[in-house]
């Protein structure tokens, strides 16, 4: 096994002068100019000639509609070929590296994301159109993400050690010394989403769990903010080569189309894939994975339109207060959130100042900017449809249009019956940008047939009284089967980024129910048990050698413990 000091751990795997100049270096990053090209030798670029022109793109302001330079030059084939390659060597040594040099992998690139975060968050606002303190939060979590995981490497409690001593009195037949732990995939193909150009791209959450994990990442960036995506994977290149890393340790790829994408996830050195965005983007790479030869796991995040409940004495209660926590949440960065709430149930008694209240602050709005002129042609698409598709859904509040912003997205609020939500299954479709329907129900348990009805969600909310908690209890049994995340008298927009989060849910939420792209527990996405029976002492992992070197919490014969 390759020990930490291979990849400049600081601390007791490494000398003092080292340690020094690597702080020394410490946050700046090498460059800081946009090239418009893939960053695959850990942020060396290939020349632009090598490429034809047919594949070069630009970034959009979407606010305005103004090309951005430089041109950016999608990969080709031949260093699609390279990344994947160069990855795949570097496995092996990743795989053996220590959960300290992870660690410091991840805070050199936290310290380096700070060090540049004022050109890559002004980049990020002329390529997404999102405000500089979204952005700057943003950077934030993105950051306390990369630490987060950094504490889980350095601990190493998380690799699930078990062990089951050799039992050779045992009767009628011996028992072996078998012992267990997870070990990393591989390269890990992960792409970026539109919606969060920091915290769910180039150096997010999947990437900081995939890296934690020991995989190399190869990262496909998004077309919508490309030059953000190039400053980023420098900095993570900058940490990595700072600290001796293997050369294919990261890479990035773009492309404006899926050629690339396509290339990446068929590729047999990848061994696992990440995606956050659309149910069709997702769905695509779902099949692309299956389909290979030797099929791996996509782990894709699809969105869900987070159904709400409202129930009765809530609403007589708390009307008001209802009314404006939901306009706030679903027009939050535009609706353009994966849990921003599309479905919302209402009691038909509903008392009128929840109407007014909801009409007046919808009505009050104009049109919010967009992430892409292609996410605003779909989110008016599914907005039209509602419109004319000749089912009983009215519109029930709409804001002003602003033309002076070039992708552009009207809140807008649709008005049906239950009766007409339980006969159209496609009106519990997301609809992503500023929208919600609301579903007027006759009683409880008309409320409990639509939420059996569901299809998988990220997130199910209740708001309830102390007095509704039988009705509640109910809804919670059957909403568990069908969300990853409960919420009682929340708002489902703004995900915490900790130990016990889960961002999930069953299909079409998700490719897989079982895991989270979020939180700590997200690690486990890119990793596999192994059993080792019978292995001699100096050839096993630290993790499950007798002493227990690293301190960590083991199983051993059914007991927790750090013996």
């Amino acid at each position: 096994m390759q020990n930490a000091e291979n990849f400049g751990t600081k601390g007791e795997t490494q000398s003092g002068e080292k340690a020094a100049r690597i702080v020394g270096k410490g946050k700046q990053m090498s460059r800081m100019e946009i090239t418009g090209e893939p960053v695959i030798r850990m942020g060396q670029q290939a020349a632009p000639t090598q490429r034809a022109d047919e594949g070069d793109f630009f970034a959009v302001n979407p606010q305005t509609g103004e090309r951005l330079d430089p041109r950016f030059h999608s990969a080709s084939l031949a260093e699609v070929e390279m990344a994947a390659k160069l990855a795949a060597d570097a496995a092996s040594a990743m795989a053996s590296s220590s959960g300290l040099a992870r660690a410091e992998l991840l805070r050199h690139i936290a310290d380096k994301l700070l060090y540049g975060q004022e050109t890559i968050t002004q980049r990020a606002h002329r390529e997404t159109g999102l405000a500089l303190a979204r952005l700057n939060g943003e950077m934030g979590r993105t950051v306390g993400q990369l630490r987060l995981f950094a504490e889980l490497a350095a601990e190493g409690s998380w690799v699930d050690a078990r062990i089951d001593t050799a039992q050779p009195e045992r009767a009628p037949a011996p028992r072996p010394a078998v012992r267990s732990m997870l070990r990393p995939l591989g390269p890990v193909a992960v792409f970026g989403a539109s919606n969060f150009p920091l915290a769910f791209s180039v150096a997010g959450g999947d990437t900081a769990a995939a890296l934690a994990a020991g995989c190399p990442v190869i990262v496909k960036a998004h077309p919508a903010h490309p030059g953000t995506s190039e400053l980023v994977a420098r900095a993570i290149c900058d940490a990595a080569t700072e600290l001796g890393w293997p050369e294919g340790a990261f890479g990035l790829l773009l492309d404006a189309g899926v050629t690339v994408g396509t290339a990446l996830v068929q590729h047999p050195a990848v061994r696992a894939v990440a995606f956050t965005g659309s149910s069709a983007g997702g769905q695509a790479l779902m099949k692309l994975a299956a389909g290979r030869p030797d099929p791996i796991p996509c782990f894709a995040e699809m969105g869900s339109s987070n159904p709400v409940f409202v129930l009765p004495a809530a609403m007589r209660e708390r009307a008001t207060e209802i009314a404006r926590g939901l306009t706030a949440s679903f027009t939050l960065g535009s609706g353009q959130f994966c849990t921003k709430p599309g479905v919302i149930f209402v009691p038909q008694e509903t008392p009128e100042s929840f109407w007014k209240e909801l009409k007046a602050a919808v009505c009050s709005m104009v049109s919010m900017g967009m992430l892409t002129a292609g996410i605003a042609a779909r989110f008016d698409n599914g907005v039209e449809g509602r419109r004319v598709g000749g089912r009983k859904v009215e519109v029930f509040a709409e804001a002003a249009a602003n033309p002076a912003i070039a992708s552009a997205g009207t809140p807008i609020v649709f008005k049906t019956r239950l009766e007409e939500f339980l006969a159209n299954p496609e009106l519990e479709e997301e609809v992503f940008g500023p929208t919600m329907l609301m579903v007027e129900y006759r009683d409880t348990q008309q409320l409990e047939a639509a939420a059996r009805q569901l299809q998988g969600h990220l997130t199910a909310t209740i708001h309830g009284q102390d007095a509704e908690r039988k009705i509640a209890s109910a809804l919670l049994t059957i909403l568990e089967t069908r969300a990853g995340r409960l919420v009682w008298n929340g708002y489902p927009t703004g995900v915490e980024v900790c130990d016990a989060m889960v961002h999930g849910g069953p299909f079409p939420a998700t490719s897989d129910s079982r895991f989270t792209s979020v939180g700590t527990a997200s690690i486990l996405r890119f990793v596999r048990p192994v059993c080792f029976q019978d292995v001699p002492e100096a050839l096993l992992p630290p993790e499950l050698q007798e002493a227990n070197p690293l301190g960590i919490e083991r199983l051993i014969n059914g007991r927790r413990n750090r013996g």
